[in-house]
């Protein structure tokens, strides 16, 4: 099924409400979607970064409210 979205025509806040409601979707079939061969990997690379101190990370309320700030 091809779902064509008016993008060019939606606003920066439609296309990030339209985001989360797909992602929202997503969460609730979590259980039956697989993560690709490559996603460990990456994660584990992420929590070494942390372990070490050099990244770090925000609760998703103020990383949305960090994202809206700059594209506003």
């Amino acid at each position: 099924m091809e779902i064509t979205l008016p993008l060019e025509k939606m606003s920066i806040e439609e296309k990030i409400r339209t985001m989360e409601t797909i992602w929202d979707d997503l969460c609730r079939k979590a259980d039956s979607i697989s993560s690709p061969s490559w996603h460990e990997e990456v994660l584990n690379e992420r929590e070494e970064r942390i372990r070490k101190g050099r990244e770090g990370f925000i609760d998703w309320s103020s990383a949305k409210k960090n994202i809206r700030n700059k594209i506003s």
